[in-house]
């Protein structure tokens, strides 16, 4: 069954089970026994952006200022892909759901954190096996229904670095890790997840001309996360995700806020 209202979230995520009336949602997360952890890169002209021209595509023009020259009045233009985002199932899936169709209740879900981390340090091209992700459930149990699994392969330390984000080589291909094709097919078929997700700039590797990743997930209805901010504080297990993308009518994706509410 899937959680649709916050305060019952919070609620079951410090695993109230008496019949006692629960504790109010909010004062739960302001309280110590939950935080809260924003996954999310602010949106710049300084932040890393997948290859294209060298000028970076976002665009933030003040119409409007107070005295000490901070904006009071704003505009910008953004590609849906930029920054921490969401791919709709329509990114790769064609005629399927577009960023603003995509049921709500998708978006709230148990987080599963897989840490590639070393892997990644040693291999830049590392790709998230089926093997990974069943050693994972060794570890943890069945991955839940709803689930967004996220990669972390501590990529996501080297955004303020600019290029090495990316890490394209001489001939321009880049090298990062990601999902391998059989894990992704792997969540598709045999786990009922909502989503996947990276802490890189791709849910595929750097190294993919193919994507074939966003070919099976996005094809399946699936949505992926790319760009995920930090991961190094969000539990393998028991965190639970909360995805706020725009909501672009059509849209084949957008900027999303992405929170992690902990234990």
């Amino acid at each position: 069954m899937r959680p649709v209202f916050l305060l019952s979230i919070l609620t079951l995520a410090v695993g109230c089970t008496t019949p006692e009336p629960a504790p109010n949602g909010l004062d739960l997360l302001f309280s110590d026994q939950l935080s809260v952890i924003d996954l999310t890169h602010a949106v710049s002209a300084e932040a890393p952006w997948w290859p294209g021209p060298d000028v970076s595509p976002f665009v933030h023009d003040t119409l409007g200022a107070h005295p000490d020259g901070a904006p009071s009045f704003a505009a910008y233009a953004v590609p849906e892909h930029f920054g921490t985002h969401l791919d709709a199932p329509v990114h790769f899936g064609e005629g399927l759901n577009s960023v603003d169709r995509i049921p709500t209740e998708r978006f709230f879900g148990p987080a599963v954190v897989i840490d590639v981390t070393d892997a990644g340090a040693a291999d830049p091209d590392y790709a998230l096996t089926r093997a990974d992700v069943e050693a994972w459930e060794a570890r943890h149990g069945r991955i839940p229904e709803d689930a967004i699994v996220l990669l972390r392969s501590g990529w996501a330390r080297k955004w303020a670095q600019g290029a090495p984000y990316y890490n394209r080589d001489a001939e321009g291909l880049m090298h990062f890790p990601g999902f391998a094709p059989d894990a992704a097919r792997f969540l598709v078929t045999e786990r009922s997840v909502a989503g996947i997700g990276s802490d890189t700039g791709s849910v595929d590797p750097g190294m993919a001309t193919e994507f074939a990743v966003h070919e099976i997930a996005n094809g399946a209805g699936l949505f992926h996360l790319e760009n995920v901010g930090d991961l190094t504080d969000v539990p393998e297990s028991g965190a639970f995700l909360i995805v706020a993308p725009i909501k672009i009518e059509g849209g084949s994706g957008g900027q999303v806020r992405l929170f992690a509410v902990v234990r």
